[in-house]
């Protein structure tokens, strides 16, 4: 596993469009590998083939994903620098941010966007990287108004994936302006409907009462839910309690309405709507 994450890595480091594109595609090679199981038997693929017309992979259910040895192992690895997939993916979407917009540059900072949600939803403890001012810039970069449209349907999609449970990573986006950059982003004329309904789903999001990963200290849980001892990883997604804010750095809806309300009117009836549905079994008692 470490030689094809080397020589995905080398590909990924490259200026070469074509040789991005192959370290992503060899990525995603390795966590669709990972990540989906294939029908073993004979029974089993007639009946995919009758179901679906072809023999296709399905998602593993995630309690044997934890005991999959392929599994462990890759989580393992990323719990240091020199195999973490995330930290590459972030090198790599600045260089493809610094070669500025055009349509091939654009696939790429899409699906290596995509690919990034992947990780992060794959190994949580790497979305601590965006606690650090330069990662988060980075994203709400790319939320630029001249910024193309998939691109920015894309990085609304993985912002809220980096802000998934992670408190003081949502303390983060909001001292770097990040309310003002969604809501500026929001009242633009010139930005597409569909961007328009992502950043609504994001506020509707960002909105919901805050939980740490896990309900407590999120890679302290993640580590023994995997059966493995804590290590440096379990200091990553743990928030502090910052002035003002509740327990292990959250915020209540009420708080979050009134910082939102600096840059958007009407964000009472989000709330109401909010409130009336609890997506997710969410509790605004």
């Amino acid at each position: 596993m470490e030689n094809l994450l080397s020589l995905s890595f080398d590909y990924l480091s490259s200026f070469d469009g074509v040789k991005i594109r192959k370290g992503l595609r060899q990525l995603e090679g390795l966590l669709a590998q990972i990540c989906l199981s294939r029908a073993t038997t004979a029974a089993e693929r007639r009946r995919s083939m009758i179901q679906d017309g072809a023999a296709k992979s399905r998602p593993k259910d995630l309690a044997s994903l934890s005991e999959d040895p392929a599994f462990r192992e890759f989580f393992k690895l990323q719990e240091g620098f020199e195999w973490n997939v995330a930290i590459r993916l972030i090198s790599c979407l600045e260089r493809l941010l610094g070669k500025g917009s055009n349509g091939q540059n654009d696939l790429l900072l899409v699906s290596t966007l995509d690919l990034l949600r992947g990780i992060l939803l794959i190994h949580p403890p790497s979305r601590s990287l965006f606690a650090r001012e330069i990662y988060m810039n980075l994203l709400l970069d790319l939320l630029d108004p001249s910024s193309c449209p998939a691109v920015q349907a894309a990085a609304v999609l993985t912002l809220v994936t980096v802000l998934l449970e992670q408190p003081n990573i949502t303390r983060c986006f909001e001292n770097l302006d990040g309310l003002l950059t969604v809501t500026s982003l929001f009242k633009n004329r010139s930005t597409s409907r569909e961007v328009k309904l992502k950043l609504v789903e994001f506020l509707y999001f960002y909105l919901m009462p805050e939980t740490p990963y896990g309900g407590r200290n999120s890679v302290a849980d993640e580590q023994a839910a995997l059966k493995r001892s804590p290590s440096k990883a379990s200091r990553l997604g743990s928030g502090g309690r910052g002035k003002g804010e509740g327990e292990e750095g959250t915020r209540t809806t009420d708080e979050k309405q009134r910082l939102l309300g600096r840059y958007l009117n009407n964000v009472e009836d989000l709330v109401e709507d909010l409130k009336e549905t609890a997506p997710f079994g969410a509790s605004f008692a």
